[in-house]
This record gives C-alpha cells, sequence and structure tokens, in this order.
C-alpha cells in the first residue's frame, strides 16, 4: 500500500486544482442561416451539415 512521505500542502494542492476548470464549449456559424452552432454537428435551426439538408425543418 503506498502512503505519501509528506503532507501536500494548500498552496500545492489549491496549485494544482486551479487548472480543473470548465471552458465554454466552441462555436461556429452555420453558413446557411448563420446561427451559432457546435463544429462538426448538424445546424439545429435549419437542419444543414456540409451544405447538405439533412433533417427537414418546418419553416
Amino acid at each position: 500500500m503506498a502512503n505519501p512521505k509528506n503532507r501536500t500542502s494548500r498552496t500545492r494542492t489549491r496549485l494544482r486544482r486551479a487548472n480543473l476548470k470548465l471552458t465554454a464549449p466552441n462555436t461556429n456559424l452555420c453558413p446557411q442561416c448563420h446561427e451559432p452552432k457546435m463544429p462538426h454537428r448538424v445546424c439545429g435551426n435549419c437542419g444543414y451539415y456540409k451544405g447538405r439538408e439533412v433533417i427537414a425543418r418546418e419553416s
């Protein structure tokens, strides 16, 4: 069983945890309707992906 030789200080613990934060997801503009969307995903507003209509949306 491994046991720590020395206690980890508060500063060292907090410095390590400072990098454990959430980041905002990347967004691109849809070339069809110019709404923000996640990259490599079908646009939820118009249903287009790579210039083709993948999901038929009612306008």
